[in-house]
C-alpha cells in the first residue's frame, strides 16, 4: 500500500466522518450526498466554501482543509497538516477562538462564529457566520473539530 493509498483513505474516511458529524449536530446535511464516499470526498474538496478541521491533540493540529482553506490561508497540503490549529489565529483572538471551541465541545456544534483569521503570509480575513462542530467517529467519541463557512473578507 503506497502513502497515496494511505492519504487517499483518510480523506475519504474523514471526509465521511465530517459530513455525517455536520448532519448529527445541527439536522442538516453540508453538502449533497450523493454518489459514492469516494465522490463526496471528493465535492467536499472542491466546494465553493471553506471548511477545515483539527483533531484532539493538546496543542490540535489541522488534519483536513478543502481547497478552499489551503488558498484562503496559503498552504500547501503538507503545510496545512502540520500547523497547530491556533495558529489560524493571530495572537490577541486566540482567547476568544478558544472559547466558541469550548461551546462547541460542550454543545456539539457553534453556529454563527465570526472572527478574524491571519494567513501563513500575514493577510488578515473576516470569517463570518462560521459553522463549528465536534467530529465524532461511529461510536459517538470526539476525534476532531472542523468548521465551514462560505464568507469572508480581507482585513487591512
Amino acid at each position: 500500500m503506497s502513502i497515496d493509498d494511505v492519504s487517499h483513505r483518510f480523506l475519504v474516511t474523514w471526509s465521511q466522518l465530517l459530513l455525517d458529524s455536520f448532519h448529527r449536530w445541527t439536522g442538516r446535511d453540508l453538502l449533497s450526498r450523493t454518489g459514492s464516499p469516494d465522490a463526496q470526498a471528493d465535492t467536499l474538496f472542491s466546494a465553493p466554501f471553506v471548511v477545515v478541521s483539527h483533531g484532539t491533540e493538546v496543542d490540535p493540529l489541522l488534519n483536513y482543509g478543502n481547497q478552499q482553506a489551503l488558498d484562503l490561508w496559503e498552504l500547501s497540503w503538507s503545510q496545512l497538516t502540520s500547523t497547530p490549529s491556533r495558529l489560524t489565529a493571530e495572537p490577541m483572538n486566540r482567547d476568544e477562538r478558544a472559547r466558541m471551541l469550548a461551546v462547541a465541545e460542550r454543545q456539539g456544534f457553534y453556529s454563527g462564529y465570526r472572527g478574524i483569521r491571519i494567513s501563513s503570509t500575514g493577510k488578515r480575513f473576516l470569517v463570518e457566520d462560521a459553522t463549528v462542530w465536534n467530529v465524532v467517529d461511529g461510536q459517538g467519541v470526539r476525534v476532531g473539530q472542523a468548521a465551514a463557512f462560505a464568507r469572508w473578507t480581507a482585513v487591512e
